[in-house]
């Protein structure tokens, strides 16, 4: 009997060794910074060498990567446009001084003048590279892992806050994404939600959607007259119909995935709604890469969302183009009130005239472009209080700020991880999946532990902490 309870501690002994050294990993952290300027450089590359595994740096330049034990005698590559890259060997990483890029720029003359049989101006540039989207996207099914970052919030406070974990399965570029592109929430943490107070106009528009008879406006609606149950229902109802997953990943802000779409706005007729101008070529990890300005062409860019109006928009940002491949590197794209009746509405109901925000970087992996990271915000109809030309004299004599009164949502996702492995791309369809976000699930502590995550800047760190001392719908 001794002898059996002596080989069973041992067993247990290694399966606690096997299990410890299996999850064991090296957190690194630092910030990224400008060589001349010192100032902190936002959306830098920071991965491990021939791996998917990765992170970007924040608003502060700050980054923190969780490494598995296995890749600490890897290569750290840090990486920006623009920049010379920064590569050391993991385990030698000191994370006590800052990283520091230099800035790396190539010449467009040189470059213009010897590729003769190129495309030159920015428009076929741009062109070129969207009939390079069937070799440069994955031809082949595939599982991403992600952080999703999703906040709601005013220019003072955050009014909602959900973190999750994200798998993102598509079957290929050319299959549309409509039926063939998947998501699901793993996990979730950090549930706060402020916005009972605030949402009076989203009930409105909910009781209009599901064809109830009561003459309800915003204005005339008290917060203490509806019960929390039927707010919540309302609030879920236009979280899901303005800023689900399916909504950014499935519609046409997915410009370069979706753009085999129909009436996608990098589509067909894509000229008649843009211009893209040739700026300069820069330096990306050693690769030459166009810089080429996104501009307004001849017509009106429309985003005919169901119910919601959503017209009258032109085009401005910037996009970046390999040199070598004609692979899409980083897209910067807004949508700003142009029309007259789009530039009156904006200025009225949201206080800005960009209605649409977003930022798409890829990363190479095996000479395939994958989705690296999304940024996407947009200003958010909250209550429509009083629309006469004495509203802000009235609202001045009321003491209403601004900084409160008018909202905007941001979601950003982190990928960090791709499966191209078939039998676990097969194995994980075969769960139940679902991209509802909103739903409070438990918090898995040891699943975040190991989980790479993008860092909050200081400001969301003081905002996050002001949050989760108030009072929630969602209890976590």
């Amino acid at each position: 009997m001794k002898k059996y309870r002596f080989i069973k501690l041992v067993l247990s002994v290694l399966l606690g060794f096997i299990c410890t050294t299996a999850f064991s990993q090296t957190e690194i952290k630092s910030k990224v910074s400008d060589f001349l300027t010192f100032l902190p450089i936002e959306n830098a590359n920071v991965y491990i060498k021939n791996t998917t595994i990765g992170t970007i740096s924040n608003t502060d330049g700050k980054f923190v990567l969780q490494v598995p034990e296995e890749h600490v005698n890897d290569t750290l590559i840090i990486s920006s446009i623009g920049y010379q890259s920064f590569k050391t060997v993991i385990s030698e990483f000191d994370d006590s001084i800052d990283v520091y890029l230099e800035e790396d720029i190539a010449s467009l003359d040189e470059v213009v003048i010897v590729a003769e049989t190129r495309p030159k101006t920015g428009n076929d540039i741009v062109l070129r590279a969207l009939e390079e989207l069937p070799d440069n996207l994955p031809e082949y099914p595939y599982l991403q892992k992600g952080f999703l970052r999703h906040k709601e919030r005013n220019k003072k406070e955050y009014k909602w806050l959900i973190e999750s974990a994200l798998t993102i399965y598509d079957s290929s570029f050319a299959s549309g994404s409509r039926r063939n592109l998947k998501i699901n929430v793993d996990e979730n943490r950090k549930s706060y939600d402020l916005r009972d107070i605030d949402s009076l106009f989203t009930y409105s528009s909910y009781l209009k959607s599901t064809g109830m008879n009561i003459n309800a406006r915003s204005q005339k609606l008290r917060r203490d007259t509806i019960r929390t149950a039927s707010l919540v229902k309302a609030i879920k109802w236009n979280d899901e119909r303005v800023n689900g997953l399916e909504n950014l990943f499935k519609g046409k802000l997915n410009l370069v995935r979706n753009s085999n779409m129909k009436k996608a706005l990098f589509g067909e007729g894509m000229l008649d709604k843009h211009q893209f101008r040739l700026d300069t070529i820069l330096v990306d990890d050693g690769r030459k890469i166009y810089k080429i300005e996104i501009a307004k062409s001849k017509d009106f860019i429309g985003l005919n969302t169901p119910n919601i109006y959503n017209e009258g928009f032109e085009a401005r940002g910037w996009i970046y183009i390999y040199w070598d491949n004609f692979a899409i590197k980083r897209l910067e794209y807004e949508l700003v009130a142009a029309s007259d009746v789009q530039k009156r509405r904006s200025k009225s109901l949201f206080d800005t005239q960009v209605n649409h925000k977003l930022v798409i970087t890829y990363k190479e992996y095996g000479e395939k472009m994958y989705p690296n990271y999304f940024y996407y915000e947009t200003p958010k109809l909250v209550k429509i209080g009083d629309r006469s030309s004495e509203r802000e004299q009235k609202e001045k004599e009321l003491g209403i700020d601004k900084d409160e009164q008018f909202y905007y949502t941001i979601q950003e996702i982190l990928f960090t991880e791709i499966i191209q492995d078939p039998i676990a791309v097969e194995q994980a369809l075969q769960q139940e999946w679902t991209s509802d976000i909103f739903s409070p699930r438990p918090y898995n502590e040891e699943f975040w532990e190991r989980y790479n995550v993008l860092l909050e800047s200081e400001e969301e760190e003081q905002l996050i902490q002001d949050l989760s001392r108030r009072a929630t719908l969602y209890k976590q």
